[in-house]
């Protein structure tokens, strides 16, 4: 299994639009850090046939050291979650 990462973005776009490779990876920078700030600030990020970034926040929890079986409190934190479109789930399930 590969890894797409921010080059292949570039790449990609760079092929299909003609753009220069840092004019690709420049636009490729500035939608990861608008859709970064977006979520700094509290915001979700949908992505029409994506997908939505959310932020959920979590209260403070005991857990337990499944080694020692001893009780620690899980302190409150911001976690980010990814749901897929629908249109996402049927494109990944046909494989």
């Amino acid at each position: 299994m590969t890894t797409l990462t921010r080059a292949d973005l570039a790449e990609a776009l760079n092929r299909k639009l003609g753009l220069s490779r840092s004019e690709s990876l420049s636009m490729v920078e500035s939608i990861l850090d608008h859709m970064s700030g977006a979520l700094e600030g509290g915001e979700s990020v949908k992505i029409s046939g994506f997908g939505t970034f959310l932020l959920r926040d979590k209260a403070q929890r005991i857990g337990r050291n499944p080694k020692t079986g001893v009780e620690v409190p899980i302190t409150p934190r911001r976690v980010l979650t990814f749901r897929a479109s629908q249109m996402l789930k049927e494109r990944i399930a046909k494989g």
